[in-house]
């Protein structure tokens, strides 16, 4: 087994890394600071790492992308969780996977302009009562005529201020199965401004200030039948599809804020003098970041392997499921870690540890909480013996 990376790959790494260095840490205090990721910004940096090939590097080639594989794409989302969120986000935009199921038509409206980064999108799927329990969603679009009308409301919707259209999720319908009634669910292209669409702000969050949130709402929102991305009522199956390595991004950009806290550690505990020595002599502080260290190769091997499964068609729901639960707790760690090894100098401002330490946290329950990846796994564990 060769875990040695590609020349191409090591490109990559070196690419992202320095483009995050250079172009993106001078302006995190000024989010942290103000909370609010400025247009003009943002419009500065999009340019830049247009210029710099970065930009929508998860498309394939054949929509405008860098065609990268599932492994060099994580090593390239490790490279850029290393800086503020809303800074790689929406700066170094990568358009959702779920745009390639579009048709040709709705490839030419939504995909390729988002690829050239003259428009963004964003997915509304969690509800204010279905966050992780999606069936239980309460939005609906009922069929009028040729169009479909769309009523509910979406929440924690992420930087759908800055999105231009909206892929939704809403019930259509019901199918009896042997639990019961289970809801349909279809996904549809909604265009901002679209009449009975509006945005809300959404919470403040302790979380990737910088990166906003917001509510959606739907009232009698009118759209036509090729609005409908994918088929009808396989909202699900299209997602699953298009949106399965969405759990291995998360991981991997926690890959990347954990490493940068550990250089920081490490390099605080070589210098830091107290009585008479480097505070990295004392056990207490050692083996610390030896348990660090050592979560970090276990969390990083098992999202790389995943990555790499998932280009081969191996990968299964509790490979994914154990990766990014692996990855995000593994973040947890070694951020509070590495402000205990800083004492109370970890906790101020002049340093990205409680940042991170605060980024941390929201890692645990989107795209999945930690409670959903558990269940994934043991149920994987479980069903091949009728349980």
């Amino acid at each position: 087994m060769d875990f040695a990376l590609t020349d191409e790959q090591r490109l990559i790494v070196e690419t992202t890394r320095s483009f995050v260095e250079n172009e993106l840490y001078p302006h995190e205090a000024e989010i942290e600071r103000n909370g609010v990721l400025r247009q003009d910004l943002a419009t500065e940096l999009k340019s830049k790492a247009i210029s710099a090939g970065l930009y929508a590097a998860n498309m394939p080639e054949e929509a405008g992308g860098a065609g990268l594989d599932t492994l060099t794409w994580l090593l390239y989302e490790k490279e850029l969780g290393r800086a503020n969120y809303a800074l790689h986000w929406n700066c170094v935009a990568r358009p959702s996977n779920i745009l390639l199921a579009g048709t040709p038509a709705q490839r030419d409206k939504y995909l390729y302009p988002c690829v050239r980064g003259e428009k963004a999108d964003c997915l509304a799927m969690t509800e204010p009562g279905a966050g992780s329990d999606l069936r239980g969603m309460k939005a609906t679009a009922v069929v009028d005529g040729n169009d479909w009308v769309i009523n509910g409301t979406k929440h924690f919707i992420s930087h759908a201020e800055e999105a231009d259209f909206t892929i939704l999720f809403a019930a259509t319908g019901e199918e009896e199965t042997p639990r019961g009634p289970k809801k349909r669910i279809t996904a549809f292209f909604v265009d901002k401004g679209h009449p009975g669409f509006s945005i809300r702000p959404g919470y403040a969050n302790v979380s990737h200030r910088g990166y906003s949130n917001a509510i959606l709402d739907f009232d009698g929102c009118r759209v036509p039948q090729e609005a409908v991305l994918g088929e009808v009522h396989a909202g699900f199956e299209i997602a699953n599809k298009w949106l399965g390595a969405t759990r291995l991004q998360v991981a991997a950009t926690c890959l990347g804020r954990a490493e940068r806290a550990m250089g920081h550690a490490v390099e605080w505990a070589a210098e830091r003098q107290q009585f008479g020595q480097p505070i990295g002599k004392f056990q207490g502080v050692s083996f610390k970041l030896a348990d660090m260290a050592m979560e970090m190769k276990a969390a990083e091997l098992m999202v790389l392997e995943a990555g790499w499964k998932y280009d081969q068609g191996t990968a299964t729901d509790a490979d994914m499921a154990m990766a990014k639960l692996k990855a995000t707790e593994m973040l947890a760690l070694v951020a509070d870690e590495a402000i205990q090894i800083h004492g109370g100098m970890g906790l101020m401002e002049e340093l990205p540890l409680e940042r991170i330490w605060r980024d941390a946290r929201i890692e645990r329950i989107w795209e999945g909480t930690s409670e959903i990846q558990r269940h994934i796994i043991s149920r994987a564990l479980l069903r091949p013996l009728g349980a």
